[in-house]
């Protein structure tokens, strides 16, 4: 009988293990098709027998670390943040422990912690910019020190500093200091954010600004506003454009969520991908779709 057709007991390992019957390689082989398979429980149990048999230092780290890795992708972020702490307690210096204890820190809210984790990787010459300003934005964000104004303040003053984590910072100046978020917009990043200026409330666009850029002026006629832009280059808009001129409705625009890094696609924005943990990695890419709205309307 081959020893990958079912999960043998706790016991039934150990003693495969201990009369070679089967290898510590070939019990991680086992384990990681647990993992890849999403069966976290099984994963689990095979690395935590492991790391009882081991006697290597070095081995034990490594499978601590795929233990830390599993139980953070199953959710148990306290039981991974233990296991990391325990490998950087004996080995102070392993990036990858301390960057899944940064990301633990920071779904625990714990934000402060984050930021000293970010310390030791300074120390290993690794650049953690975008981390550090990333992790002060939601820090600022999640505060409750800071008014909503105080907050926009502090986003911009950071966005104008450094120039990066705009859907971040004007997912927030949108949704909740819209005067605020049309003064300062960035054009430049008008793309990036197009369902954020799709979803932005009517009443409060700012048309003398959306008048000076053509990329706002088609995303906006696209809309359905009253603006002089009768066709665009961009194939979605131009649709729209032209069904609103000849006063159709049923089409609207939906979006999804590419991770320039990884290339992962979500049907939901992210800041830090779900996938790769990579920050400001988000393209927008537009889907033209039946509105439900007009469908709906149809009906009654």
């Amino acid at each position: 009988m081959n020893i990958f057709d079912s999960m043998p007991t706790e016991q039934e390992l150990k003693n495969l293990i201990d009369s070679k019957a089967i290898s510590s390689k070939s019990a991680l082989v086992m384990a990681q098709t647990y993992y890849q398979n999403g069966d976290y429980e099984k994963c689990i149990e095979i690395y935590l027998i492991i790391i009882e048999m081991q006697k290597d230092p070095i081995e034990k780290k490594e499978t601590l670390y795929l233990l830390g890795r599993t139980y953070f992708k199953a959710g148990f972020l306290e039981r991974a943040q233990e296991i990391f702490l325990q490998i950087l307690k004996q080995f102070p210096r392993t990036p990858k422990a301390l960057r899944y204890l940064l990301i633990i820190y920071e779904k625990m809210h714990q934000f402060d912690k984050a930021l000293e984790v970010l310390e030791p990787l300074d120390e290993l010459g690794i650049d953690n910019r975008k981390d550090r300003i990333y992790l002060q934005c939601v820090a600022i964000i999640r505060s409750a020190e800071y008014g909503v104004n105080e907050k926009a303040e502090l986003l911009l003053a950071l966005y104008k500093e450094h120039h990066i984590l705009s859907y971040l910072i004007f997912e927030y100046l949108f949704r909740f200091t819209p005067q605020m978020a049309w003064q300062n917009l960035d054009l430049g990043e008008a793309q990036r954010i197009v369902d954020i200026l799709w979803n932005a409330r009517e009443a409060e666009s700012n048309l003398d600004i959306i008048h000076t850029n053509s990329y706002l002026r088609e995303l906006f006629s696209a809309k359905g506003l009253e603006l002089s832009v009768t066709e665009s280059s961009l194939f979605e808009f131009d649709v729209l454009i032209k069904l609103n001129i000849a006063d159709q409705g049923g089409a609207t625009l939906q979006f999804d969520y590419l991770c320039g890094e990884c290339k992962q696609i979500y049907p939901f924005a992210f800041h830090r991908c779900p996938n790769c943990n990579g920050i400001d990695t988000v393209v927008t890419e537009m889907l033209l779709t039946k509105d439900h709205f007009e469908e709906n309307s149809s009906l009654q």
